[in-house]
């Protein structure tokens, strides 16, 4: 499989038989092998949306099943909590108000109408579907051997060559590895890439640092040169706690926005709390 020159880590999964529960990762190190194909097995791919016909109804195949439209491309980030032992321990959702702003409208105290707009230097292009400034929590609260993980999946990226990928994360400091704000780590949150070949590659956090790192107000915009061909799935997962594991600041939690597949931007999605 051709790789980034300095950080794709690839492994063959097809041999490999998933253990009921989950090894604890260490800071620095690979996630669990086991935990992944857990969450793969697990969790299903979202589904494509329907090719609709001239009059807006689905069009089918031969065998009655609706037809994927071609001409759909990623354009969904979908939150999932992967809790099967309902530990109640984990959230991901997009959540209004919480992303990195681009021309938000700010009312200056003591206005009661918008009296300017607010960028923030790390995210000076979003996306221009998001109206209501939205973010993407994702929480692991407690130990990271829980069997959960808060999780994101990048819907209709099936097939497509990878060349970038990326989000904004909510943080403080000049890199990603600042102990301000959201945690991150070297596994989490972090890319899972399957290709369709069976091998699932891991981009951390800060495992290693971004290609590009651009630091903001209280933002940073981490993107990452990548080589993956024929990709079949890909989700942000975020599965290290509030213990030695999610260190160094054990803080168990991250905001991401304007999450980034060869140069287009997701930054909003289900608001699903719970």
């Amino acid at each position: 499989m051709k790789q980034s020159r300095r950080f794709a880590i690839a492994i063959p999964i097809a041999v490999v038989s998933v253990a009921l529960s989950v090894t604890a990762q260490t800071m620095g190190g690979l996630p669990s092998l086991a935990f992944v194909l857990a969450i793969l097995d697990a969790v299903p791919p979202p589904p494509d949306d329907p090719l609709l016909d001239s009059s807006g109804n689905p069009v089918y195949d031969p065998t009655g099943k609706p037809m994927s439209d071609p001409n759909e491309t990623f354009h969904v980030v979908k939150p999932i909590k992967f809790d099967p032992a309902d530990t109640r321990l984990v959230q991901a959702t997009w959540l209004s108000g919480t992303g990195c702003p681009t021309q938000a409208p700010v009312a200056t105290f003591p206005a009661s109408s918008p009296t300017d707009t607010f960028t923030d230097p790390a995210c000076a292009m979003g996306d221009a579907k998001d109206q209501h400034n939205q973010g993407l929590l994702l929480v692991k609260t407690g130990p990271t051997t829980n069997n959960a993980a808060a999780l994101a999946e990048l819907k209709k990226v099936r097939g497509m060559t990878v060349t970038e990928l990326g989000y904004d994360i909510r943080k403080a400091g000049a890199n990603s590895a600042s102990p301000l704000g959201s945690h991150c780590g070297a596994g989490a949150p972090r890319f899972n890439v399957q290709m369709a070949d069976g091998n699932v590659a891991f981009v951390g956090c800060n495992s290693p640092p971004a290609d590009v790192q651009v630091p903001g107000t209280g933002w940073i915009r981490l993107r990452w040169n990548v080589a993956f061909p024929n990709v079949r799935r890909i989700l942000i997962v975020f599965d290290e706690g509030q213990d030695p594991s999610g260190g160094p600041d054990q803080f168990g939690a991250a905001f991401l926005d304007n999450v980034d597949v060869n140069g287009k931007l997701v930054g909003q999605g289900q608001v699903d709390p719970d």
